[in-house]
């Protein structure tokens, strides 16, 4: 079958509509993956925010385990690389669609596990230590899934259209918050006693259903043509990962720093949210603030991928980067003061707005930077250097800021610093919208 993103011969009207209609449900198996990955994400997000410091572990100073509940939270971003190179590697060798199964179920049962366990009561220091285990089983599946996703819609989409495809991956991670913090709202409103001893279970065990609508979508997928055209011809290379560094290192740095930019997302997330609440903000209240800006991202990050499609990918990314490291300084600004209403508007600018637009891009950009051979590879590990740095920021972010409420520099240079390093990123990458599908990448014996 001929194929416009070979670069070579026009479709007929039959093969574009079949085309179409690939590239429609690849987008929207990422957008549920994406849904999924990020409900239990920031479910856990949240409770590391408001639950966890009060429950697993011992009793004592607030800030210290608070420090500690972090520290699990981030432990999930040191498994990530080691997930990405794992499924990374399978998704080179197996397929994209088998290996996204395999995250899919991973993340979802991890989730659900975490909502049985025992508190630090019953089970002294083995609660800790099961809940550290089960992070570290959510960080294996997140390390691969958004960058499998990514590659899969990439190569479904019509030339010309790979940024707007791809981006349903970021919708379906804003749907996944706005999810979890729907979730947690009525665990906010429950008494203190109640909300700690088992209403906040309810939304880890509300993740089974997006788990199994997901694993029905991603179970009827196919895999991309482009991938499927060397595994016939047996063209694939036995160890991606190595294949990758050998023929793509400036790429992977260049993904390295551009993965930067989820700092943004990550700190307001988790430390906004802890931070808020110290100063006064209802937990409830930001949690309607993240609802609204991730509502309105759903439909925002696709446009601003269609505009990275006529436009270019670095200056949309660029201008969404710089744009959120400014806005980060307002943001905590009118949190210190309690100032609901400029809350809500400075967290909606950044979310829908500045984030959205670097956000919205980086999955077709990274997946375009490699050949198809090591694709999955070089995304997954690249993308997870940046969010592992990002998972550690809100301990770090909360050991700067300490009990002073006036002190929030510290947290918006953090965020200010990594805009910095994505940018440096985005300027040395090459540019990738018009770039023909199957020439995309270095070339791979």
């Amino acid at each position: 079958m001929t194929n416009i993103a070979a670069g070579t011969e026009a479709q007929t009207p039959a093969e574009a509509e079949r085309q179409l209609k690939r590239a429609r449900k690849a987008a929207l198996a990422a957008f549920l993956g994406g849904a999924l990955e990020y409900y239990d994400f920031f479910i856990y997000a949240t409770a590391a925010s408001l639950i966890f410091s009060k429950i697993f572990f011992p009793t004592g100073d607030p800030t210290v385990a608070l420090i500690a509940s972090f520290a699990t939270f981030g432990v999930a971003y040191v498994a990530r690389p080691f997930g990405a190179v794992v499924f990374g590697h399978l998704g080179d060798k197996i397929g994209r669609k088998n290996t996204l199964v395999l995250t899919l179920v991973l993340m979802g049962a991890a989730t659900f596990l975490i909502g049985i366990l025992p508190d630090f009561n019953s089970a002294g220091y083995w609660a800790p230590a099961l809940l550290v285990l089960l992070r570290l089983m959510q960080g294996l599946s997140a390390g691969a899934e958004t960058a499998g996703a990514s590659a899969l819609s990439t190569e479904e989409a019509p030339e010309g259209r790979r940024g707007f495809f791809a981006s349903f991956a970021m919708s379906g991670i804003s749907a996944g918050i706005v999810l979890a913090s729907l979730a947690f709202l009525p665990v906010a409103a429950m008494s203190e006693a109640d909300r700690l001893a088992w209403g906040w279970r309810i939304p880890f065990w509300g993740s089974i259903i997006v788990l199994i609508v997901a694993y029905l979508v991603r179970r009827s997928l196919e895999e991309p043509e482009v991938f499927e055209e060397k595994h016939e011809h047996g063209e694939l290379v036995k160890l991606p990962f190595a294949k990758m560094f050998k023929t793509h290192p400036a790429q992977f740095f260049q993904v390295a720093l551009m993965s930067f930019e989820t700092v943004t997302n990550t700190f307001m997330q988790s430390f906004g949210l802890a931070y808020a609440v110290t100063v006064g903000v209802p937990a409830s209240t930001m949690l309607w603030v993240s609802i609204l800006g991730n509502v309105l991202a759903i439909g925002t990050q696709p446009l601003m991928a269609h505009f990275s499609d006529r436009f270019g990918r670095r200056p949309v990314f660029i201008a969404g980067v710089l744009g959120s490291g400014a806005m980060i300084f307002v943001y905590f600004s009118v949190i210190s003061t309690g100032n609901i209403p400029m809350i809500f508007l400075t967290s909606t600018l950044i979310t829908a707005g500045t984030y959205a637009m670097s956000n919205a891009i980086y999955p077709a950009w990274f997946s375009e930077l490699f050949n198809v051979k090591v694709r999955y590879s070089g995304m997954a590990i690249g993308l997870q250097i940046g969010i592992l740095c990002a998972g550690f920021t809100p301990l770090l972010g909360t050991a700067l800021v300490g009990a002073d409420k006036a002190n929030w520099g510290p947290a918006a240079w953090i965020v200010a610093g990594s805009s910095v390093l994505a940018v440096a990123g985005a300027l040395w990458a090459r540019e990738t919208s018009k770039t023909p599908l199957r020439q995309l990448g270095n070339h791979v014996r």
